[in-house]
């Protein structure tokens, strides 16, 4: 038997090796991204357009939190709304007052429930009056518009640039109504940075001598409650009923604003 040519063995060892070669770079896969450019494949994206979950379209809804309208006064009594908002939608309504004694009770039992629902429902103040119940179903709107009105002011929006710099919001929050024996006592507050800015009597006795104890009292009382910034201040001397009347309403808004 004839033997072979060492040159010619090594010559097909070559050829061999190089077969090889170039079958395993075919057998490559192709999702090196240089492989991937060059074969016209558009680089891999999670999501067309989605952003991260730090892209501040997922944040925590704006407009949440308790407001409590003015109290409106009707001819059987006081009526006053608070509304529970969460991301800028009303998800409870409720009468902190109604008319209540004799007849009213079984119209404010009757009207205030439905009030309530639609009010939650609408969204707005453009609701319709529970028959047999006018005067308090004319109340009821009045109030709810003002807690509405409030909360539109109080929204991310209205804060301006002062909001975007990281300054605090300022608030207003209005205290139950105390009643006293010369009428009803009703303190507002606006609370910027913990402390109190602003306080006005939006409800204080009426009518005769209560006038002159009121224009003396009131006063006094919004400047202490500025200062002090707590519902421990002085009673005014001559006006002990509406001291104490506005310093328990004046609690109530603290405890509302967390203060």
């Amino acid at each position: 038997m004839r033997k072979s040519h060492p040159v010619r063995r090594v010559v097909l060892a070559t050829a061999a090796t190089v077969s090889g070669v170039v079958l395993l770079l075919s057998l490559k896969p192709a999702s090196d991204p240089a492989a991937a450019s060059a074969a016209g494949a558009a680089p891999q994206q999670t999501a067309a357009g989605q952003e991260s979950p730090q892209g501040g379209t997922q944040g925590a809804p704006a407009g949440s939190g308790t407001v409590t309208g003015d109290a409106a006064q009707t001819q059987y009594g006081a009526v006053q709304v608070r509304l529970t908002v969460s991301g800028g939608k009303i998800t409870k309504a409720e009468a902190v007052q109604a008319p209540k004694g004799g007849l009213s009770d079984q119209k404010t039992q009757l009207a205030v429930p439905k009030l309530n629902q639609e009010a939650v429902a609408a969204g707005t103040a453009d609701i319709d009056a529970v028959s047999g119940a006018t005067y308090t179903s004319e109340g009821y709107q009045k109030s709810l518009q003002s807690a509405l009105d409030k909360m539109k002011s109080a929204s991310p929006g209205a804060a301006g640039s002062a909001g975007s710099a990281g300054s605090a919001e300022a608030r207003t929050v209005t205290g139950k109504a105390v009643q006293t024996q010369y009428g009803p006592v009703q303190v507002r507050i606006t609370v910027n940075g913990g402390k109190i800015t602003k306080a006005e009597a939006v409800q204080a006795p009426k009518g005769g001598l209560s006038d002159q104890k009121t224009q003396l009292a009131v006063p006094k009382l919004n400047q202490e409650a500025v200062a002090a910034g707590t519902a421990d201040i002085d009673a005014v001397s001559g006006a002990t009923y509406t001291s104490e009347g506005y310093q328990k309403s004046l609690q109530s808004a603290l405890d509302q604003a967390g203060g």
